[in-house]
């Protein structure tokens, strides 16, 4: 079990952006969920990511938030190999009302797309990280504001 200097599953439900590093390396900005002890990441034979975890599945994750009005600032460092797996529409569903909101019908078109296509049509897939470390960290300071 990991130890968190603060509550890890609240943290991770907020919709932050995420990196994800690769063999390359490359760094690339990501929306995930964290669900089920796992990072789900959608992408797609489109992706340069799912090119590259299938040539490589060694990974590395950040999320983190950092507010200099207030001083808080929080991280989580994630390792691991990542897999790929079938896209599956519900869990879509709850990944894309994190970051748009409930009402589809205000959501660019491009990622409608993702839940109303034949995923293995599309060839959408997640990105499933199950972290073999993970490192929460609480570097909040304290402003004189």
């Amino acid at each position: 079990m990991t130890r968190s200097p603060f509550d890890l599953g609240a943290f991770l439900a907020q919709p932050l952006t995420a990196r994800i590093a690769t063999s390359g390396p490359t760094v690339r900005p990501v929306w995930y969920l964290w669900e089920e002890g796992a990072f789900w990441i959608l992408t797609g034979p489109w992706a340069k990511l799912f090119q590259r975890v299938r040539s490589d599945p060694a990974v590395a994750l950040v999320v983190d938030k950092c507010d200099l009005g207030t001083g808080l600032v929080q991280q989580v460092i994630v390792r691991g190999r990542a897999v790929l797996v079938p896209f599956d529409v519900p869990r879509g569903r709850r990944k894309l009302v994190r970051y748009l909101g409930e009402d589809e019908s205000r959501w660019d078109r491009r990622f409608v797309r993702y839940l109303h296509e034949d995923p293995g049509q599309r060839g959408a897939a997640w990105l499933k990280l199950t972290p073999s470390s993970l490192i929460a960290k609480d570097l909040s300071y304290h402003t004189s504001l």
